[in-house]
């Protein structure tokens, strides 16, 4: 298994990027090939290079910032983001990792990888853990403006991820909405609520913000700018909850006690809802793997993300996706 990482993505630069990568060429035992600056990335790596695993040093002389434009996409051909993609493209890596610039990510890997048959705006997914298993929401921040087809195939997307890497039989749809009834929502929303309605897809109707972690659905479909939204406000309420939990906790001696005797508990907690723990998002719709990360994740944020894109090969997700692509797509009309 070879993955190659974009050293120079995220909020912290190759610090975080090559400590999380190192850790997940020990602990899972793959290739990683380190793309971006070479001198920057050796200074990281020192002599800390795992034992038994092999990690390769992709030089990259360019990088995109994380508020940089489309002109920077366009501009520089020698970007970390560009030459990491083109690895999975040559077939040198079997999958792409990246905290940086998801909107250059987004762009340059459709631009080098393209799209699978059938498929016209790849959707970034991300499985939530909830009080009933794992939901998957559909799409969390690639395409900002999407149409009604659009939506209808993220839903036939993570109808065809839950059901063959997940291993549920006839995943539940739902549509991310302002209200239950059918008549809620924008004209968008109306639209997409009759298509999947009318389709073959086990469509349960809408679901407001407050149901991503029910677990009544297994699929939650929304445009990216919607689903983005939704995610943050989720990592922010996480955030703060466990802020406010570890200040409580400190404020008298009994609840120093009740927290050393809960403290396996909570750390189980921790590890469900903290975004770390994600790991990243992978791009369904793409003629390969490429997972985005938080731009704010630290190492072990990053060391997750290169597990999920190994898993995201193993399940040989991309390949099932294109097969069966092909038997809805009949029932797509713009």
């Amino acid at each position: 298994m070879r993955v190659a990482v974009d050293a120079m993505g995220g909020d912290f630069g190759p610090k975080i990027m090559v400590e999380g990568a190192l850790k997940a060429a020990q602990e899972y035992q793959i290739d990683v090939y380190l793309v971006g600056a070479e001198g920057l990335i050796q200074k990281e790596i020192g002599n800390s290079s795992p034992s038994g695993s092999k990690v390769t040093i992709v030089n990259a002389a360019e990088a995109i910032g994380m508020g940089e434009g489309l002109l920077s996409f366009r501009r520089k051909k020698r970007s970390s983001i560009r030459v990491g993609t083109q690895l999975v493209k040559d077939g040198k890596a079997d999958a792409f990792v990246s905290t940086g610039n998801t909107a250059a990510v987004v762009y340059i890997s459709r631009k080098v990888l393209g799209h699978l048959q059938g498929i016209d705006k790849p959707a970034l997914s991300l499985l939530v853990p909830t009080l009933k298993g794992l939901t998957l929401l559909v799409d969390v921040g690639a395409n900002v403006n999407c149409r009604p087809y659009d939506l209808h195939q993220f839903a036939i997307m993570g109808h065809i991820f839950m059901k063959n890497v997940c291993q549920i039989n006839n995943p539940r749809i739902a549509l991310m909405s302002v209200g239950e009834e059918e008549t809620k929502g924008n004209d968008l929303i109306k639209e997409v609520f009759e298509r999947l309605q009318a389709s073959s897809l086990n469509f349960i109707g809408n679901v407001e913000g407050k149901d991503i972690y029910s677990g009544n659905a297994d699929v939650i479909v929304s445009d990216g700018f919607t689903g983005n939204i939704a995610l943050k406000v989720s990592e922010g309420v996480v955030e703060t909850v466990l802020s406010m939990a570890r200040t409580e906790i400190m404020r008298n001696f009994f609840s120093k006690i009740g927290f050393f005797l809960m403290k396996r508990n909570l750390k189980k907690l921790y590890k469900r809802l903290h975004y770390a723990e994600y790991g990243g998002a992978p791009l369904l719709g793409l003629n390969g793997v490429c997972v985005i990360g938080h731009g704010r994740s630290n190492p072990t944020a990053v060391k997750n993300a290169i597990r999920l894109a190994k898993d995201f090969v193993t399940s040989q997700a991309v390949e099932k996706i294109k097969r069966e692509m092909v038997g809805f797509s009949q029932g797509l009309a713009i």
